[in-house]
């Protein structure tokens, strides 16, 4: 791949031989020898960047592909393992328990509906493949009734918006506050409005520090995505995006 990127550059360096010839045999058969050589390098140059904005394009088709795949496999692991907790139940008579199970169940799709129904693909892609990423971080969506985002801003400061989560969710999982041994952490994301704003709230067990929200204001700087504290321990830190499209 990097010789690929070369090429180009080795192509264009080599205009200097035909000018080269150009000025030491001033001639009608230089220049048409130059101007040949400049179309061949034009020629040369296309083609492999090209074929390497297609190589590129194929490398990032087969890692999202690799990602759903995982993600798909996790939601069909974590389903038959409810359906065989649910089966148990049911052959053992314990009918209290069978309907928490399937409460489990219910209030689960009913998260990944409200996740999809957001609108914004970058965001509902992250969300939903968060849990196949392996990360040690239990991570809950709640999502205010009939909340489309895609309705409400605009598909470049969605993009901003799910930049900003990410980078959050990252910092969280990675900052202090780490829990105890063979103990997963927990951070719920909420989304919903406030006042013609979109507003994305992270519910964890600790707050974010000073550097924290140095490295994520730095981030946001000249976007419409802003981030706000409020007082409370177990708010992480939220966002607020104005509406608009």
């Amino acid at each position: 791949m990097k010789s690929w990127k070369r090429v180009p550059w080795i192509a264009a360096c080599s205009l200097l031989i035909p000018l080269v010839f150009v000025v030491l045999y001033p001639a009608a058969i230089s220049s048409a020898v130059c101007a040949l050589w400049s179309v061949a390098v034009i020629f040369v140059s296309m083609n492999v960047m090209k074929r390497q904005a297609e190589a590129e394009r194929r490398t990032i088709i087969q890692s999202m592909e690799k990602t759903a795949i995982a993600s798909l496999n996790h939601h069909r692991h974590d389903w038959m393992n409810d359906l065989q907790v649910l089966y148990g139940y049911l052959r053992l008579g314990k009918l209290d328990k069978s309907v928490q199970c399937v409460e489990r169940i219910k209030e689960r799709v009913t998260e990944e509906s409200r996740i999809s129904k957001l609108g914004i693909p970058s965001l509902v892609f992250y969300l939903q493949s968060f849990r196949a990423s392996g990360a040690a971080l239990e991570l809950h969506v709640e999502v205010e009734e009939e909340l489309q985002l895609s309705a409400l801003i605009s598909p470049e400061d969605g993009e901003s918006l799910t930049g900003a989560i990410a980078d959050a969710i990252r910092a969280y999982q990675y900052g202090g506050g780490r829990s105890s041994w063979g103990e997963v952490r927990k951070l719920t994301l909420n989304f919903g409005q406030d006042h013609g704003d979109v507003v994305v709230r992270l519910d964890g067990d600790q707050t974010p520090d000073p550097e924290t929200l140095r490295q994520l204001n730095a981030v946001l700087k000249g976007k419409k995505v802003r981030t706000e504290q409020i007082p409370s321990e177990d708010t992480f830190i939220q966002f607020r995006m104005p509406c608009g499209i």
